[in-house]
């Protein structure tokens, strides 16, 4: 079976290595072009393109795919490389362009899209996000034969992995991708079989995982203490919440909270303690403690490190 995939960041580079391990001939990859990244802002490749570079895959990284849009010339030599390559399957995850339907019909079996949610509850750009951020208990993964739409296509494979009360996106990310890597080793080995049973995806219980923004990282300190330690967990690693403490002129990133009284009612944003066990600050409802803090262009640090100076510089 030639397999092709389109993936660009960690998520998608798990994927594509363990269907290198599953003895899988992937004979090309379509990922982001190179980006400048870094202090030094040096253009470095995606992690999908660093594991086909280590394979000897032929790699694609046209900026767009419309056939007669503004990178029309690229998106034409992208369709005849990927008409030469003859693909019976293309896996998608993650890859940050939108195919058109010259794409969708190329391959023999379709293309085959690794999702990051029970479908159809957040489809979209930022499913494992907005579940920790909803307060969901549960996620999983959908292996999805890919339409036009915005993940509308019909439900192949799905598998079911609860959300911990300490899971952060970062920690999420990490098993779902592994989740992810798992049911489409299995969708592959199935597919040439026509042991994949496609199921529509029920019009009940649809939402959308909106792009994460940088500007919704400020907390709003009139929510909860629940919410809040939600989206603490939920921004963890991007784009990071952040407070405004007193005595200080600049916002601080919140790695890590806990909600301390669920019920009390004091005036929002409101310090209440400062002590080596945390920064307790009133919100809308309840009581919510700071226990992982850091300074603008400085490193990460416990709340125990961050009051010695804080305390200092807040008097």
């Amino acid at each position: 079976m030639r397999v092709g995939f389109a993936g660009t960041p960690a998520f998608a580079q798990t994927a594509l290595r363990s269907i290198l391990a599953a003895g899988y001939t992937v004979t090309v990859v379509l990922t982001q072009p190179d980006r400048a990244a870094g202090r030094g802002m040096k253009l470095t490749p995606s992690p999908v393109k660093q594991t086909a570079l280590e394979h000897g895959i032929e790699v694609l990284q046209p900026a767009g795919l419309k056939l007669d849009g503004r990178y029309a010339d690229q998106a034409n030599t992208t369709r005849e490389q990927l008409e030469a390559a003859k693909l019976d399957v293309l896996v998608v995850a993650a890859y940050g362009l939108i195919l058109p339907q010259w794409v969708l019909d190329l391959p023999r079996w379709g293309c085959l899209n690794i999702h990051a949610s029970l479908l159809p509850r957040w489809r979209g750009a930022a499913p494992i996000h907005r579940a920790i951020e909803a307060g969901d208990q549960t996620t999983g993964v959908t292996i999805m034969q890919m339409d036009q739409g915005l993940d509308t296509g019909d439900m192949l494979l799905s598998e079911t992995l609860a959300i911990e009360a300490d899971d952060t996106t970062l920690s999420l990310h990490d098993k779902l991708a592994n989740l992810g890597a798992d049911l489409i080793v299995q969708a592959l080995e199935q597919l040439p079989k026509g042991e994949l049973l496609a199921t529509p995806q029920p019009h009940e219980g649809i939402t959308y995982a909106d792009k994460i923004l940088k500007s919704e990282a400020a907390l709003d300190l009139t929510l909860s203490a629940t919410e809040l330690c939600r989206k603490i967990r939920a921004f963890n690693p991007f784009p990071g919440a952040t407070v405004n403490l007193p005595g200080l002129s600049e916002p601080v990133k919140v790695w890590n909270a806990r909600v301390l009284d669920a019920t009390s009612e004091q005036a929002p944003g409101r310090v209440l303690a400062v002590s080596a066990q945390g920064i307790d600050i009133a919100t809308g409802a309840g009581v919510l403690r700071l226990l992982e803090l850091q300074r603008p262009g400085g490193k990460r640090q416990s709340v125990a490190t961050f009051v010695q100076s804080y305390s200092s510089s807040s008097a």
